[in-house]
């Protein structure tokens, strides 16, 4: 935007901004001034543009730019430039801002005193761990859905982005001010259970000297389903054996048979329920859906993530949740019957195809499950309902805001947030991961490894829908070109500084450092300060757009000018308040690092 007519805004010298942020200043001057204008009837009474104020991209033009008034030229009736004209008469007096230029087609440019970009040191420091944080979510509740990885085994490095994301998108929402409910669906009631508990069973009657062809879609892992077939075992003996050749008596032959793997692993279910009977199928398949979700709980809690709750999908069957939800649309006229199944008509709301809700055997599908559990969370109260799924679910998300929408609910409420896989690469080479086969890395593993601090930050360093590369050499190297090491380096730097500062003999005056930040006029104490106070509201872009990886760019650029400016200057000088107030804005940089670190669950050491 190419500078144009400008003036200054005079008035009262009290500076009103003391404390406060430029840019909601700028906005509360602009909103007032739009007040002023309906008072005089040049603007309806009614009308409640949104005041937007941005950055300028450079800062010829400016610190900061609104295109207010070219949104007021048509209710006003003139051309932009003399709505911005109108404004600009309108605008109250401010010490903080020193110039108003309007330029191109209505642009209005605003010029800021630069010792009212002091006043962000002093804040960051009053604040403490709460600078950084707002209100813009206004207290709405969000739920936040998130990992939900079927308790079949341990989570995998797969899964670990999906937490660190899910935990980071959360903490960041309530960093901006909305009542977050983190929560984990627990699919315990699907067929990939039965599997599981078959596959235990199994395995405990090798254990037990049985000798057959371990099913090709079974759960081989010679690691956790041996673990649990030994307690099965050491716990009860002999009592749950069976002979295997009754076990495969009438099973359909596998795949490396020539036979249907799907099949095979389905009669091996009907079998282990037959022989076992209820009572000790149950047992089986409560002991290995325990044994795996306990993990889970210990993997996701010693990862730093945390949930309000664990929601079971298998309570959504015991209270009829699942029935109310099909004959809800049933009543609605979105049901139909076909070949003795009954089907979702999700094709009226722009699904692809119609979708089975209940089986023509009785049983009800996943996909109604799911519909029921959406339909809960909307009746939760939730403002906005949020899921976070592998970028394999991608074609899953239209079915279900088909039943939402078909439910009479609000579609437009839910928002899925789609992670793809995150490729591990050791000494250069990609490691191959499946879990059926039991060959993958566990984030457990992968968090020994590295440590939790590496792996939750690198998980968020790009988009989620970005392909992410996982080097693990890198994640664990100690150079500057680590991006995490960089930017803890930088927090672990000034912590020196302090600690230079008491072997000295010398004490920070923090008052004394307040007072004399008009001193620091140096190119890189101006661009640290400037970097300082874009944090806010870096943080709560970054929490409306679900976007994590905004926070470690701008970690990145904090660090970077701060190692800049330490290469550059010394701050233990002689010169006591010129030390003090460059101790201070270290202090507000060590801060604000503390707490962008803090929100994507990584800590901020000391010592390196």
């Amino acid at each position: 935007m190419p500078s144009g007519r400008g003036g200054r805004i005079s008035g009262s010298p009290a500076r009103s901004i003391c404390g406060f942020p430029v840019k909601e200043k700028i906005e509360s001057l602009l909103a007032q001034a739009l007040d002023a204008l309906k008072s005089q009837g040049a603007l309806p009474a009614g009308l409640a543009p949104a005041v937007v104020v941005s950055r300028t991209k450079d800062r010829a033009h400016g610190d900061f730019a609104c295109n207010l008034a070219m949104q007021l030229a048509k209710p006003m009736g003139i051309p932009p430039r003399a709505a911005a004209e109108a404004l600009l008469a309108a605008l109250p007096a401010d010490a903080a801002v020193t110039r108003v230029d309007i330029a191109g087609p209505g642009f209005i440019n605003f010029f800021v005193d630069p010792a009212a970009a002091f006043a962000i040191v002093p804040r960051i420091l009053a604040e403490g761990a709460a600078f950084g944080r707002s209100q813009a979510g206004a207290g709405k509740r969000v739920q936040v859905e998130f990992v939900s990885a079927n308790p079949t085994g341990p989570l995998h490095v797969g899964h670990g982005r999906g937490a660190a994301y899910g935990a980071a998108v959360a903490d960041l929402l309530e960093a901006a001010g909305f009542e977050v409910h983190r929560e984990y669906y627990v699919n315990d009631a699907g067929r990939q259970m039965h599997i599981l508990a078959t596959s235990i069973w199994l395995r405990y009657l090798e254990l037990c000297g049985e000798s057959f062809a371990f099913p090709s879609n079974g759960y081989k892992s010679e690691g956790y389903v041996y673990d649990i077939a030994r307690t099965l075992k050491d716990e009860h003996g002999a009592a749950y054996v069976a002979a295997a050749a009754e076990v495969f008596a009438g099973v359909p032959a596998d795949e490396p048979q020539g036979g249907d793997k799907e099949l095979h692993i389905d009669a091996l279910i009907e079998r282990a329920q037959a022989l076992l009977g209820d009572n000790r199928y149950r047992y089986v398949f409560e002991l290995g859906l325990n044994a795996i979700l306990d993990d889970i709980r210990d993997d996701l809690a010693g990862f730093g993530v945390r949930y309000e709750e664990w929601y079971s999908e298998r309570s959504l069957a015991d209270r009829g949740r699942v029935n109310l939800a099909i004959e809800r649309l049933r009543e609605l006229g979105h049901v139909y019957e076909q070949d003795g199944a009954l089907w979702f008509r999700s094709t009226a709301f722009g699904d692809d195809k119609d979708r089975v809700v209940q089986r023509d055997n009785g049983q009800t599908t996943y996909f109604a499950s799911d519909i029921a559990y959406h339909m809960e969370k909307f009746e939760r109260g939730f403002d906005r309902v949020i899921d976070v799924w592998g970028a394999d679910h991608h074609g899953y998300i239209p079915r279900v805001k088909a039943a939402l929408t078909a439910l009479g609910m609000d579609a437009a409420r839910l928002d899925v947030l789609l992670v793809q896989f995150a490729i591990l690469y050791r000494g250069g080479e990609r490691v191959q991961m499946s879990t059926r086969s039991g060959s993958f890395v566990t984030l457990r593993e992968l968090r020994e490894e590295v440590g939790n601090d590496a792996a939750r930050f690198f998980y968020v360093m790009r988009k989620s829908e970005q392909h992410l590369d996982f080097d693990l050499d890198l994640a664990k190297s100690q150079s500057n070109d680590n991006p995490l090491y960089y930017i803890q380096y930088a927090h672990a730097r000034v912590c020196s500084v302090f600690r230079q500062l008491d072997a000295r003999g010398w004490r920070f005056d923090a008052a004394q450092g307040q007072a004399a930040l008009p001193r620091l006029t140096e190119d890189h104490e101006t661009a640290l300060i400037r970097r300082l106070s874009l944090f806010p509201e870096l943080l709560e872009k970054a929490a409306l757009a679900h976007e994590p990886h905004q926070l470690v760019h701008y970690l990145r650029e904090l660090a970077q000018d701060f190692h800049t400016y330490y290469n550059a200057h010394a701050f233990l000088v002689e010169d006591a308040p010129l030390r003090d107030a460059r101790l201070a804005l270290i202090a507000a940089t060590r801060q604000t690092i503390r707490n962008g670190l803090g929100l994507l669950g990584v800590g901020a050491p000391e010592e390196m």
